[in-house]
Formats: structure tokens, C-alpha cells, sequence
């Protein structure tokens, strides 16, 4: 059959030849005889667009399909071929490919001259049970079992930028180290990457950041902004301040040496008051305010990915495989973004991911304009007769 279908127009947004060089540059294909990465790639992806619950649902919902397996280059997927290979084969070509698509979710779909900012946070995954245990049950914390994924969004793109792994045992600050900085940005993340030297880096690299203030934290005041009118009532305190301490801990320097702004907001719903911390001395206390509340968006990302994709029941078990599909999860949302854009579609993108599970292996359909409603009955109309059929 030679017409295109829904899951052809959501690959197009990953050139084959982009995705080819990346198997070069890692040697992904030495050996393969008939299930190659591209052929790995497509099932995956299809159990992120079909929401496949099992390997068994995937190869007989994929395989009923075999008249489209020739347009997307690829043929009948085998559940055991596709086990051994999400166990044993690199995640490195998945890797490179998330992160060329999110370079090209970002350039794409930012608004032009709107400011970078960008939201740091982690989420857990909980992964428990049989043969989950042997990896994953020495490096859990008290409060989760399983792995941790890191991402910077985007807040222009609501795109992830960046994207990394640990275990739920390592501190978030830990892996905020890795991710690269840009200049002339604002980054907004939680108290749970308070380290001063880390925040040196980020104003060493030229851009801002808010974030929050531990309730210990050893700093004093230098002098006090004043509050507008407007903002009174809301902002309790505007003021600079500096760290006191030049060591923190016994043998690591203190090399945050310049002045910070303190902000606290009122809570109403909340028994204590918002401190936060920041190194933008120009913009007022409601802008810093609301930079902070908008943190929220990477939380709303992280309820989208988990409840419309596919991260929570895992069709491999072992660390490379639960890597392979939540890097797939990844790669599933960035290309559904590029279709939404490509087609000029403004609802929503959970609006689009529908449409697309419905229409997989149908005709693309770009009209998603909801249905018109049927028009009221003007006085001009004939009634029916009496005792008609109403």
C-alpha cells in the first residue's frame, strides 16, 4: 500500500540519515543480520504510540500491519529478538537521537527573541520486583526503588533540552554538574540544588538563576530594597545579602563571594513564607516571584510523560532496557511536538497523541478542529404538524 500513514508522518520529524550516522558513529549495526537499529527504534516506538502493554501485545499489533512495514523500511518484529536487543544492545544510538531531536524541538518551536529560561528538576521511577531487585534495590532511598530521570525544559518549547539518569540514592545537585550551561539565561530550579558552588558556575557562565534558600542557610544582610506599592502585601522582604561562610563543610571552598537577593513572598495557603534566592539584582520581586511559580511547568511535564507514555510498566527489565524505553518516551514526545508543528495543529499535545494512536496506520489527519455544533431551531423554521414524529 502506497499511501502514507499517521506513523510515517510522525517518523519524517527524524531524517533516516541523521539517525543512520548516529549508528555509524557507534557502530550499532556490527553483527546484525536482520533486526537493525532503525527496525529497534520503530518498535519501540510503536509501543509508545500504540501503548503496548507487553511484548506479546506489540508483536501481534505491529506484525497485523505487515502491508506498512515496507514504507517505514522495517519488517515483522519477534518478541525475543526484540527482548535480547533492548538488553543487549547499546542505548548510545537512542541516546544521540534524543538529543538531536531536542535541538531541533528547541530551534524550531521557540518563540524568536523570547528570553531563555529554563527548568531544572528530577522525577523517580519506581521499578520493583522480580529481577528489578537485583539492580535496583541497593541504591534505593527510603522513599523510592528504581531510577531517576533529570531533564532541563524549556519553558518557550516545553521541550527538554537536556536529559540524564541516576539512582534514587544520588543527590540532585549531583548530576545539575552535567548539565551545560548557556549564557544570557535564566535557570529556575528547587531547594534541592542548593550548592553555592554550582550556583558560582551558573553566574561564572554569564546567565541568572532563582531558586530557594535553605532554612539554615548561613548568610547576612547587607542592605534592604525597597517593596513597590503594588507588590505589598505579597513581598514581605526584598534585600541583598551575602554567604557568611567561606568553607562549606571541612575541605571544600565557599567560591560564591558576591552579593545574592533574598525575596520572600507570603504564602497564604501556607504556614511559612517563600524565601527565595537569586543573583538577577534588576528585575522586581513579583517578576523573581513568578519565575519561581513557574516552575511548575516541568512538574505538569513530568504528569504528561507518565501518564500518556509509556514509563511506568517496562517491556525489558534490565538497566539497559528500561534505559532504551524511557529514552524512547522521550524521542516519542519530541517527535509528536514536530508533527503538531509540521501540520499546524493548535490543540493540545495530548489532543495530537491521541489522534495519532487512533490513526496509526491510517491516512494523517490534520483537521482536528473539534465538531460544529448543531444550529438552533429559528422561529422562521416550520414546526412539525401535530402528532408527528418528534
Amino acid at each position: 500500500m502506497s499511501t502514507i500513514t499517521t506513523f510515517h508522518a510522525v517518523l519524517k520529524g527524524l531524517p533516516r540519515t541523521v539517525f543512520d550516522r548516529c549508528v555509524e558513529r557507534h557502530h550499532a549495526d556490527k553483527g546484525c543480520k536482520r533486526f537493525h537499529p532503525w527496525d529497534h527504534l520503530v518498535a519501540m516506538m510503536y509501543a509508545q504510540l500504540s501503548g503496548s502493554p507487553s511484548l506479546r501485545a506489540l508483536e501481534l499489533g505491529f506484525n497485523s500491519h505487515s502491508m506498512h512495514h515496507r514504507r517505514l523500511h522495517t519488517s515483522a518484529v519477534h518478541r525475543s529478538t526484540l527482548s535480547d536487543a533492548s538488553e543487549r544492545r547499546s542505548a548510545a544510538v537512542f541516546i544521540d537521537t534524543a538529543t538531536w531531536l531536542m535541538g531541533q524541538v528547541s530551534r524550531k518551536l521557540r518563540q524568536e527573541m523570547a528570553p531563555l529560561m529554563f527548568l531544572l528538576d528530577s522525577t523517580s521511577i519506581t521499578l520493583k520486583g522480580r529481577e528489578f531487585d537485583s539492580w535496583t534495590l541497593e541504591n534505593r532511598n527510603r522513599n523510592t526503588q528504581g531510577i531517576k530521570l533529570h531533564v532541563l525544559l524549556d519553558t518557550a518549547s516545553h521541550a527538554p533540552l537536556w536529559y540524564d539518569f541516576s539512582a534514587p540514592n544520588v543527590n540532585d545537585v549531583t548530576q545539575a554538574w552535567q548539565v551545560p550551561l548557556q549564557s544570557d539565561t535564566l535557570y529556575v530550579f528547587d531547594k534541592g540544588y542548593c550548592d553555592y558552588n554550582w550556583w558560582a558556575q551558573i553566574d561564572a557562565a554569564g546567565s541568572r538563576f532563582v531558586t530557594r534558600f535553605k532554612s539554615n542557610a548561613g548568610i547576612e544582610s547587607v542592605g534592604d530594597l525597597p517593596v513597590c506599592d503594588e507588590a505589598q502585601g505579597i513581598v514581605l522582604c526584598d534585600e541583598l545579602v551575602r554567604l557568611k561562610y567561606t568553607h562549606l563543610g571541612k575541605q571544600r571552598l565557599n567560591h560564591y563571594d558576591k552579593e545574592l537577593r533574598r525575596v520572600t513572598i507570603h504564602r497564604p495557603d501556607k504556614g511559612t513564607p517563600l524565601v527565595l534566592a537569586t543573583n538577577d539584582l534588576d528585575s522586581s520581586a513579583l517578576e523573581i516571584a513568578q519565575r519561581y511559580k513557574e516552575r511548575w511547568e516541568i512538574e505538569l511535564f513530568f504528569k504528561w510523560i507518565k501518564q500518556h507514555l509509556k514509563i511506568k510498566a517496562f517491556l525489558g527489565r534490565s538497566p539497559n532496557a528500561v534505559r532504551i524505553q524511557i529514552v524512547t518516551a522521550l524521542i516519542a514526545y519530541l517527535l509528536i511536538a514536530l508533527y503538531k508543528q509540521a501540520h499546524g495543529l493548535t490543540q493540545t499535545l495530548w489532543h495530537c497523541l491521541s489522534l495519532i494512536s487512533a490513526t496509526l496506520f491510517e491516512s494523517p489527519v490534520t483537521d482536528m478542529q473539534p465538531p460544529r455544533t448543531r444550529p438552533k431551531r429559528t422561529q422562521t423554521q416550520v414546526a412539525p404538524q401535530q402528532g408527528a414524529l418528534q
